[in-house]
């Protein structure tokens, strides 16, 4: 899989050997798009996704990889089993977010989670935190139709925002899960948001923080910290191919429904055009002329 922009459109590939004929063999492989240019301090710790020096297929100045045939470092190209697919495959850079982001809230059986935001990120996270045992989850958003998806693929709750500060859609939350949630998970990067995060946490839980807004936001650290709710950033992932593609190796996952738009290679500008008006949720770009249906 590749990344054309971060987490928006997706793409399948084939790694393959030596020089064969496109068609003959090799390979399926989902790439991981960010791989370190030299071994430093964060790489020998296994977090490699700090380091300062990473190379990611998407990010400028680096290219990204709208092309038939593409060129990766091999430690960062993971199999695919025979029963998993391209599209499945190339769905593994967001589920990888999920994977991680409830890696760092320790999201565990019984625990109860809050996912704000029903975009990509937030339905994969959803996936990702029932999978892990997840008593219940509640996914929030202002969109009513992102909100139906994200009941269609498991949530427990979902909760449209309007007009309510911060803190009443804390106290609707707590009031739909009958309790704090243990874990929060803010997938939107929206100031308010992240201070619904804080609000809503329960004491001594977790609010990981995934989205990506503005540099400097407002929020309420003391009322955090005199009820020490940890607060994690997250960028992108690490050490998480292997455990998607077990996910969905062994089915306890299906990332199947998040694909609602699919192009062919050629009309990649359709594509990009269709998420950047907020089309349905995932976009596909299918680079094998032969397999372009779902």
């Amino acid at each position: 899989m590749c990344v054309c922009a971060p987490c928006a459109l997706l793409v399948p590939v084939e790694a393959r050997r030596g020089h064969q004929i496109p068609g003959t063999g090799g390979d399926r492989v989902a790439i991981e798009p960010g791989v370190p240019r030299e071994t430093d301090e964060f790489c020998k710790i296994g977090r490699y996704n700090l380091t300062p020096s990473i190379f990611f297929c998407a990010t400028p100045p680096d290219d990204g990889n709208l092309c038939r045939f593409y060129k990766h470092s091999a430690d960062f190209c993971y199999k695919l089993p025979d029963n998993v697919t391209f599209e499945e495959g190339a769905l593994i850079e967001p589920l990888s977010v999920g994977i991680y982001a409830c890696r760092r809230g320790s999201v565990s059986l019984g625990k109860k989670v809050l996912v704000c935001g029903a975009g990509p990120v937030g339905i994969v996270t959803l996936l990702v935190a029932k999978a892990m045992g997840a008593a219940q989850v509640l996914v929030t958003d202002l969109s009513s139709s992102r909100l139906a998806k994200a009941k269609e693929v498991g949530a427990d709750f979902t909760l449209q925002i309007a007009k309510e500060s911060p803190l009443e859609v804390a106290s609707r939350v707590e009031s739909m899960l009958g309790s704090k949630p243990e874990v929060t998970i803010e997938c939107t990067g929206a100031e308010s948001s992240i201070q619904t995060g804080i609000y809503a946490t329960h004491s001594g839980g977790t609010l990981v923080i995934v989205g990506m807004g503005s540099e400097m936001v407002n929020l309420p650290l003391m009322h955090a910290s005199v009820r020490e709710v940890d607060i994690k950033g997250v960028f992108r992932y690490c050490n998480t191919w292997p455990m998607a593609i077990s996910m969905l190796a062994s089915k306890a996952l299906n990332v199947k429904p998040l694909v609602t738009h699919r192009f062919p290679l050629e009309k990649a500008v359709e594509a990009f055009e269709t998420s950047k008006k907020g089309l349905g949720l995932k976009v596909m770009i299918k680079c094998d002329p032969n397999d372009q249906n779902p």
